[in-house]
């Protein structure tokens, strides 16, 4: 720019307010034109259009017609986020309602501009700003702690920390006594002598005399532009060699820094401050987290007690057991052709697909032990039982092949057993008798629990060949238990099994039919299937949960941008660009989820804890389930509180400014 160029230049500048009944025209064709180092002041009646041409030549607004030359280049098609760069570096605003952040200290209210500007000493460029304008005292104050004149003290600190080329004042002297606003001018004439261009609209002609230009309005036109009596010692003019390019071509590494730690300062400053607002804002997330760990861990528990109780089924299990045929139409009964003998269950056991065999037989009877009997399920089965079936006994032992082999008269009882027969007292070594046959106790078996139709640890269990042939009578098993070695395997072990079975017991093709063969791993499947569906289930809620407390902070992000409409205004008017509000608001929103989200986790815990305790149901909390609420809550927030935050970095400054 050169030395006698203007370095403000309007031409033809027209501004038009539609306000949806009526439209109001604020300035007509206005032409001005200020030359650096002036002090002007602009007068007029309430409505003449000053404070709109204020906010043209403040960056603040734009024209609807005409152009603006700035240090002699043409700014009218700037985008928004070059007109911000100007606003931060080139212009200094003091408004008349001060416009001070309540909960920020003096020091941190004059600093904030250079958060925009992307620099670094912010404390000790605003405390030199401070310093001139004479409140070094009340740095660490904040603005509810200090009187008119000295609020509008900071907001001039606050204008001049960035070293802007123009200082815009907006009555700067209209909200305070006259002995304040003495001192306002003052300060006002002595940055003037040091250079600064400055522009004052006020209403008042003894405050307008201290310039030394005035400017009068009337109905958005100029009707008179005259010079005073000039007080200033010499001509201060601007700052020679700044070019236009040199302001709204700010570095890309300085662009790009503004800090994310005074960004996260400033959103954790705005959320401290609304202590109920923010609760109210992380209850939906908190409800939501709580409601993903708590029912992730009982789906998690409950697929885990399933698969406990499924290996009480074996591993890779099938059971082998006499059919029927069907002879003239007539259905019969089990095992009338084909009988499953010990024999064949040795048999089975030396198959190449096959790692252990469990002969079964079944039966019931009444058991006595002194004064005290109890009606149970008898089985007859062999050692192997003891792994395939998970039924290593709590306490005592299971008996051995030599028991099997000499029919000892052996047993293991059932918890429900044990129980009804001997109370509280240690049942392992004691005798009972069994149909008047006495038996002697090895073992407790585990814990089975009810199913839906009937009690699993009312059982007792001995030798199978004890049961055949000393108890119950009988020559052939009920079925055979057989663990193959792997799954791959198990449809292999099925046609070798089966193929045994014919051969052994010389069947035909029509009595094939006369055993099967079921295979566990069906129910496995089914159980597996049953228990991934609740979890999806449980997650599907879950995740509703979040979804609405997403749809909350959503709704409070947006009121919030409402309550901060003037906060924002004065952020865009000091040099804050779109990116700037939406990165500062998306964080908040970020910050307020993760607050959300750490809190639901541990409510989270805590339910699934009391839900274990009270309501005795099998939970299990995962790693998985914390980070997948975690991340989740983030998104939500981040997802949802997108919205509010383009809104707001959408705001335009002049408009919000004036928001009431």
């Amino acid at each position: 720019m050169a030395d006698n160029t203007p370095i403000i230049e309007l031409k033809n500048i027209s501004r038009t307010y539609d306000t949806g009944k009526v439209k109001v025209t604020a300035l007509k064709e206005t032409d001005i034109s200020i030359n650096p180092g002036e002090f002007v002041a602009i007068m007029g009646h309430s409505g003449s259009g000053k404070s709109t041409l204020l906010s043209i030549l403040g960056f603040l607004d734009r024209p609807d017609t005409g152009k603006y030359y700035f240090m002699g280049e043409d700014i009218t098609s700037l985008g928004d986020d070059d007109l911000s760069l100007l606003r931060n570096h080139a212009a200094g605003f003091i408004f008349q309602q001060f416009h001070l952040l309540p909960r920020m200290t003096v020091l941190e209210n004059t600093g904030l501009p250079m958060l925009y500007a992307g620099k670094k000493d912010m404390k000790m460029a605003a405390g030199e700003k401070i310093d001139i304008v004479g409140l070094s005292h009340r740095k660490g104050h904040y603005s509810n702690e200090l009187s008119g004149g000295e609020q509008q003290r900071v907001a001039i600190a606050r204008s001049i920390v960035n070293e802007p080329l123009i200082l815009f004042a907006d009555e700067p002297t209209g909200n305070l006594d006259s002995k304040r606003g003495d001192e306002i001018i003052e300060i006002l004439k002595g940055l003037n002598r040091k250079g600064k261009t400055i522009i004052m609209v006020t209403h008042a002609m003894d405050i307008a005399l201290n310039a030394d230009r005035i400017i009068s309005m009337l109905d958005g036109e100029i009707i008179s532009d005259v010079k005073t009596c000039n007080w200033k010692d010499a001509d201060a003019g601007g700052k020679p060699g700044i070019h236009l390019k040199d302001i709204i071509s700010r570095p890309d590494k300085m662009y790009q820094k503004a800090r994310f730690s005074d960004y996260m300062k400033q959103a954790i400053g705005s959320i401290s401050s609304h202590k109920l607002r923010s609760f109210l804002s992380m209850l939906g997330i908190l409800i939501g987290v709580a409601a993903v760990i708590s029912m992730l861990a009982i789906g998690q528990g409950a697929k885990d007690a399933i698969t406990q109780q499924l290996s009480a089924l074996g591993s890779n299990l099938l059971m082998v057991r006499p059919g029927s045929t069907r002879s003239h139409g007539v259905s019969l009964e089990a095992g009338t052709v084909t009988r499953l003998t010990l024999n064949d269950a040795r048999a089975i056991a030396n198959l190449d697909e096959v790692a252990g065999v469990a002969p079964v037989v079944n039966g019931g009877g009444q058991v006595v032990h002194g004064n005290k009997n109890w009606g149970t399920r008898i089985m007859g089965v062999g050692t192997e039982h003891e792994k395939l079936r998970a039924a290593k006994p709590v306490t005592g032992r299971f008996f051995s092949e030599e028991e099997l082999r000499m029919r000892s008269k052996v047993a293991l009882l059932g918890l429900t057993v044990a129980r009804e027969l001997f109370g509280e007292e240690d049942p392992v070594g004691k005798t009972i008798k069994i149909n008047r046959i006495n038996f002697t106790i090895l073992g407790i078996l585990p814990t089975r629990g009810a199913s839906t139709y009937r009690d699993q640890d009312d059982i007792l269990i001995m030798p199978v060949t004890t049961a055949m042939y000393r108890l119950m009578g009988k020559e052939y098993v009920d079925y055979i238990d057989v663990e193959i070695k792997s799954p791959e395997i198990i449809d292999r072990a099925k046609v070798s099994i089966t193929n045994l079975i014919i051969k052994r017991h010389l069947l035909s093709e029509r009595e094939v039919d006369s055993f099967n063969i079921r295979d566990m791993t069906e129910i496995r499947d089914a159980l597996t299937s049953t228990t991934k569906t609740m979890g999806w289930l449980l997650g599907a809620v879950a995740a509703i949960s979040l979804l609405v407390g997403g749809i909350g902070i959503m709704n409070i992000m947006l009121v919030t941008v409402k309550e901060r409409t003037r906060e924002i205004g004065l952020r865009k008017a000091i040099g804050a660009t779109r990116r700037d509000i939406l990165i500062q608001f998306l964080i908040e929103s970020a910050f307020l989820t993760f607050a959300g989200g750490l809190t639901g986790i541990i409510l989270g815990a805590g339910i699934t804890v009391l839900l274990a305790k009270i309501a005795n149901w099998s939970v299990k909390i995962s790693f998985f389930s914390i980070i997948l609420s975690t991340f989740f809550s983030i998104i939500v927030g981040i997802t949802f509180g997108l919205w509010p935050a383009i809104q707001a970095s959408k705001l335009k400054p002049v408009e919000a400014l004036r928001y009431e």
